[in-house]
């Protein structure tokens, strides 16, 4: 047990940074490939300027999630991310306002992204870990 909690102390910090930003980097590159069905989708929501905040948040998906997975100023990537994700969830995953049929689902996808929410505020506070590309100044740590 020793052991692997040794091997989980050194490796899990980078294995749970690359886990955590798969979704934001396929997620980002998605609504690169079809932008105008997304930010037509955005606007049949009622969200206002659609394009202008799709184009923010493929910046905040891609470059928060590069930040993390590289352990480059990933707390300032978590930060990124998770500026994301609030908003993100409150709109579409607003299952105190949807039907029974789609309620189950959209209280999961509601759950999935606290849990999300969850690990980036670990990497706020806990920083990079070990095989990230930058060290953390002293700021960022306090």
């Amino acid at each position: 047990m020793q052991a692997l909690c040794g091997m989980a102390k050194a490796y899990g910090p980078v294995v749970g940074r690359i886990l955590i930003t798969l979704l934001f980097l396929k997620s980002g590159f998605e609504k690169i490939a079809g932008f105008s069905a997304v930010a037509g989708f955005m606007a049949s929501t009622g969200m206002p300027a659609a394009e202008f905040l799709l184009v923010g948040a493929i910046v905040l998906e891609i470059a928060g999630a590069l930040m993390v997975m590289l352990g480059w100023h990933a707390r300032w990537g978590a930060l990124m991310l998770a500026v994301f994700v609030v908003p993100a969830t409150l709109i579409f995953h607003n299952f105190w306002s949807v039907d029974a049929a789609q309620y189950t689902n959209q209280v999961n996808h509601f759950m999935k992204n606290l849990s999300i929410l969850g690990a980036l505020v670990f990497i706020m506070g806990a920083g990079a870990g070990p095989f990230s590309l930058g060290k953390e100044s002293t700021s960022e740590r306090q």
